[in-house]
């Protein structure tokens, strides 16, 4: 898709995709992650889905006193299994990993393809949260990636708080953002986050795209952490498809209507105002030369 082109999705995409979203505790060792995760692709499978979502951090979980320790060869086998169950059970696969690299850490998302490969990896731009802006970094690129010929982006947790990070991933064509998160904090600031509003609050009502989030549940192991939950897939005009509750691990499931995501407010910035045009698209191409770079 060109920068100006703001229509259906390119030939031979579907029509639907099948989309399932999972949450899970966000402060569990890794072993019990993996068997969890490997669970419900699994169960995402049976249910039909062509996609399955897991939150933040999925295997190493985003408990930083937990996660900095691990062994990266571990990481690395347990990346390797859901690789392998992807293959078997024939779905696409966004898990996230804490990865070790020569300057801190990265906060990364994988893609997986059903024959088991990476098919594009992004790192977590904005940290959040004293213990991840003490380990991790930035990483250095927008994601812009393809499911069955669908357009899609990614953003972790706080990212979504930038519109830009999804947003022009958009102009460049995507239809859906994946999303996972571990909205975790201290008891306070995660009520007021379920009484006041979303953690992550929705983006179809800026952009006119899907947006499917997996968040986390459960307490951290001293009991000064908990997470809000209330995963969501939302359609482009910001409707609540499929929910979950606040406190227990759970799957939700929603089949998207491409069509619907025409990203008519994206295709509305590139045109106007029109200083702004030959701007918008520079940083569209950008996003296109950088996608496949690697997140080190």
């Amino acid at each position: 898709m060109t920068p100006n082109d703001a229509s259906m999705p390119a030939s031979g995409a579907p029509a639907t995709l099948q989309v399932s979203c999972v949450q899970m505790h966000w402060a569990r060792p890794l072993p019990f992650n993996l068997k969890r995760t490997l669970h419900y692709i699994g169960a995402a499978a049976e249910a039909g889905s062509r996609v399955v979502l897991f939150p933040e951090a999925t295997l190493t979980s985003y408990y930083f006193p937990y996660a900095v320790g691990l062994d990266p060869g571990e990481v690395a086998a347990a990346l390797g299994a859901v690789r392998a169950e992807a293959r078997a059970r024939g779905i696409w696969v966004i898990v996230g990993t804490i990865r070790k690299t020569a300057d801190r850490f990265l906060n990364l998302a994988h893609v997986i393809d059903p024959q088991g490969a990476i098919t594009h990896e992004y790192a977590k731009v904005h940290m959040a949260g004293r213990d991840e802006q003490q380990y991790c970094r930035g990483g250095n690129k927008l994601s812009l990636f393809e499911i069955d010929g669908v357009r899609c982006t990614l953003v972790i947790c706080r990212d979504g708080r930038h519109p830009e990070l999804y947003r022009v991933p958009a102009m460049a064509g995507a239809q859906i953002l994946f999303h996972p998160s571990c909205s975790s904090d201290e008891i306070e600031a995660v009520c007021w986050k379920r009484t006041s509003g979303r953690a992550q609050q929705p983006v179809g009502p800026n952009s006119k795209i899907f947006h499917c989030v997996a968040n986390t549940v459960g307490e951290s192991p001293d009991g000064k952490q908990t997470s809000s939950g209330s995963s969501f897939i939302r359609e482009p005009n910001g409707i609540p498809l499929a929910e979950a509750g606040y406190y227990q691990e759970e799957m939700i499931t929603a089949v998207l209507d491409l069509a619907r995501a025409d990203r008519s407010y994206v295709g509305d910035s590139l045109r106007n105002p029109p200083f702004l045009a030959d701007h918008w698209r520079r940083m569209v191409a950008d996003v296109e030369a950088r996608k496949d770079v690697p997140p080190e």
